[in-house]
């Protein structure tokens, strides 16, 4: 069976929100451990863009200099894609279940379509109204479950992921076709390490880890065995596939597609960190997931299509 353009990016952006969600739960017990948020997304990165570069050598080969014309597409994706989005990430979960964090970070599809409706000045179709709308009122779930208080420092972050997030979709789908994603990718990893190394040397970002086991599953493991799991599967693999998923399907749909990691996560933390979500808050998770339902139908459709 011959696939399309769109079910090859779907399929991407579904292997890649699997992936991404378990960032997340891997990465807690580093921080509880003593490990930075700073220190965590540097070594994701740096392992990430290692195990990436001669994949990106092979499919970028003789062609580098397209790569470099691309260099501030590479920045962007490096300091708002990589730093931005995993530093207020991991910075939140510090203060808010990881669940909770992931949810907020995912509402970037809504910020894409209400800045794309301020831009263009063109009304979004209905049905992307009511996506949008139905993902709102799921949020506001989410972040008050029951009356129950949320350290307002870990929605702000989530939120900075948010804004983060939205860049990275719209970054992602207009690459250049003459760059492959995986040296795409490559590149913004590595420089997104480096840029965290810079910033920890000036003393803007503090970067700190240990080495002592941290309990993964309810054992005791050595700190590197989720590092990997977080730096091949969480990085590696999954920044490669969203952004092949993100310049099959335009920044609009992969976004929405990419709020599968909001189940994948919350599967992940509880399955490792025997975290729940309450009723509303399960609620308000369907209820984001209901928008991006109508969102894909409206892309799908071919009315009012964004890139």
């Amino acid at each position: 069976m011959t696939r399309t353009p769109r079910s090859t990016g779907l399929l991407s952006a579904v292997a890649a929100a699997v992936a991404f969600g378990l960032s997340g739960p891997f990465v807690e017990p580093l921080l509880d451990s003593g490990w930075t948020p700073g220190a965590a997304v540097a070594v994701r990165a740096a392992i990430g863009g290692i195990v990436l570069l001669p994949f990106a050598v092979s499919t970028q080969r003789g062609r580098y200099r397209a790569l470099w014309a691309a260099r501030w597409r590479v920045l962007a994706m490096a300091a708002l894609g990589v730093v931005g989005t995993q530093l207020c990430y991991f910075s939140a979960i510090e203060h808010i279940p990881v669940s909770t964090a992931i949810l907020i970070e995912y509402t970037a599809p809504v910020l894409l379509v209400l800045t794309g409706w301020v831009l263009r000045r063109r009304r979004p179709a209905a049905v992307v109204l009511i996506g949008a709308g139905t993902s709102i009122a799921g949020l506001l779930l989410v972040v008050s479950p029951s009356g129950q208080a949320l350290d307002p420092l870990g929605v702000l972050l989530a939120a900075g992921a948010t804004v983060c997030l939205a860049v990275y979709f719209v970054v992602s789908a207009g690459t250049p076709g003459d760059v492959s994603s995986v040296a795409f990718a490559a590149a913004s990893l590595l420089v997104g390490a480096a840029l965290l190394g810079v910033l920890g040397v000036l003393g803007i970002v503090e970067l700190s880890a240990a080495v002592t086991p941290v309990e993964v599953l309810g054992r005791q493991v050595p700190w590197w065995l989720p590092t990997l799991v977080i730096g091949l599967v969480a990085t590696a693999f999954a920044y490669a596939t969203s952004i092949v998923a993100s310049r099959l399907l335009g920044s609009r749909l992969a976004s929405f597609a990419g709020l599968l990691e909001v189940v994948a996560a919350a599967v992940s933390a509880w399955i490792l960190l025997g975290q729940t979500l309450a009723a509303l808050q399960l609620t308000g998770g369907l209820l984001v997931l209901v928008g991006i339902a109508f969102v894909r139908a409206e892309r799908v459709s071919g009315s009012g299509a964004s890139a």
